[in-house]
C-alpha cells in the first residue's frame, strides 16, 4: 500500500490539541524524532502524514526524514489501530486447525480487510504469522488477551462482546 492509497482518518479536535502539546514538549532537533514519534503515537494511536508534517515542522527536521523514521521501524503505523486491536495468528498449527477461516470471518463481519481499521475506529484486524501459541491453537489476541482454541463459527461471538 503506498502513501496514497492510505485511507484518511481525521483526528479528533482533543487529539489535535495532544499532538501539538506533545511536539511543543520537545527541543527542536534530531534526536527528538523517535520520542516525540513514540508519545504521539502512544497517545493517538497511529501517524498520519499530517502529524507527521507537524512533527517535522516542530522540532525542525525535513519531512521526508520523519516519513523515513515512521516507514522502517514496524512498531510505528500510518493507520490507526481500533480500541480493539485483534490479531489472528496464522502460524501453521494455528492456519490448520481454522486460522484462514477465523480471519475470513473477522473480515466479513466487521467489513475490513487485514491491516485496515473501521471508520469508527473501534476494530483493527491483523494477520500474525506465528504468535507462540501453537498448543492451544488456533488462538487469537484482542489488546493484550489471548483467546485460546478459537471456533472459527463462533468467533464474531468474542468480537461482538468486547463492546
Amino acid at each position: 500500500m503506498g502513501v496514497i492509497d492510505l485511507p484518511r482518518y481525521d483526528l479528533t479536535a482533543e487529539e489535535e490539541k495532544t499532538v501539538e502539546n506533545i511536539i511543543s514538549g520537545y527541543d527542536k532537533n534530531r534526536s527528538s524524532l523517535i520520542p516525540v514519534l513514540q508519545e504521539i503515537q502512544e497517545s493517538v494511536g497511529f501517524l498520519p502524514l499530517d502529524v507527521q508534517r507537524r512533527v517535522a515542522k516542530g522540532i525542525d527536521v525535513p519531512e521526508k526524514d520523519v516519513y523515513g523514521v515512521v516507514t522502517f521501524y514496524s512498531f510505528f503505523t500510518m493507520i490507526p489501530r481500533g480500541k480493539y486491536n485483534i490479531r489472528v495468528c496464522m502460524g501453521t498449527a494455528c492456519f490448520v486447525k481454522g486460522g484462514k477461516q477465523i480471519t475470513e470471518n473477522i473480515s466479513k463481519g466487521l467489513q475490513i480487510e487485514p491491516g485496515q481499521t473501521t471508520p469508527d475506529r473501534v476494530y483493527s484486524l491483523q494477520v500474525n504469522r506465528c504468535v507462540g501459541a501453537c498448543g492451544i491453537a488456533p488462538v487469537i489476541i484482542i489488546n493484550d488477551k489471548v483467546y485460546k482454541k478459537v471456533d472459527p463459527d463462533t468467533v464474531m461471538d468474542i468480537v461482538n462482546s468486547l463492546q
